[in-house]
């Protein structure tokens, strides 16, 4: 899979806040996705003491949820760590191991934000207008937004608000355990990313594609197949 040249990866903090508002303009919040047959989590380790990390994107067959193929990238990352703009670090990390898939997925999970964002442009969202994609913004926390109470029963939700406007919603996927947070990447709405989020469930908190994929971020998870590559941008 290739991404769309959407924009430069070279820019400031503040080009970088600008093109996020005019991509999410472009984010598609209708689903668009039906009956997958592959579907593809991805994460990223954290940077090491070099300024390196290591994306990973690993494809599932649904519903049996078997791996079918992972793709791993290791990256210097230059840009700097700013609250809100992470997706200009790490998505030309994701990128780079989308592009030496064998497999299209006909739907992606990332552990990160959709439109749940304070310019409602996530890595998840990110990602899906620049590889045109169905995906889902599943992260362990809130970037921003509140919830109500929610209760212990798995795949109870509440809406996750930013002022009157339903960005999100917390997910419980186990009981005993903190919910995830889910939202809107690209070519999904809410509804479609709790179901499917609910489906990749295989006991763990998180859904089977994201678990996964930080498995293989890590170089702790085997697989039929490996692609490895050093870039630097």
């Amino acid at each position: 899979m290739k991404g769309r040249n959407l924009h430069s990866w070279q820019v400031s903090v503040a080009e970088a806040k600008e093109i996020q508002r005019v991509l999410a303009a472009q984010v598609v919040r209708r689903s668009e996705i039906e009956n997958p047959h592959l579907i593809a989590g991805v994460d990223i380790s954290g940077v090491d003491s070099r300024g390196m990390a290591r994306g990973a994107v690993v494809v599932l067959r649904f519903p049996e949820l078997v791996l079918v193929e992972q793709s791993v990238a290791t990256l210097d990352i230059s840009f700097p760590y700013v609250p809100g703009l992470l997706s200009f670090r790490e998505t030309p990390l994701i990128l780079a191991a989308c592009e030496r898939l064998t497999v299209t997925p006909d739907l992606f999970i990332a552990d990160a934000q959709g439109i749940a964002h304070p310019r409602r442009l996530g890595l998840a969202s990110h990602l899906g207008l620049l590889l045109d994609v169905p995906i889902i913004g599943c992260a362990k926390s809130i970037l921003c937004g509140r919830h109500g109470d929610l209760g212990e029963e798995p795949g109870t939700y509440a809406p996750l608000l930013d002022g009157e406007e339903v960005i999100g919603a917390a997910l419980r996927t186990k009981r005993g355990v903190n919910p995830v947070y889910i939202s809107i990447g690209h070519r999904v709405d809410l509804e479609a990313a709790a179901h499917w989020v609910m489906a990749c469930l295989r006991g763990y908190r998180l859904p089977e594609p994201t678990r996964l994929a930080h498995l293989a971020a890590a170089g702790q998870l085997p697989a039929p197949k490996v692609e490895q590559a050093r870039l630097s941008i």
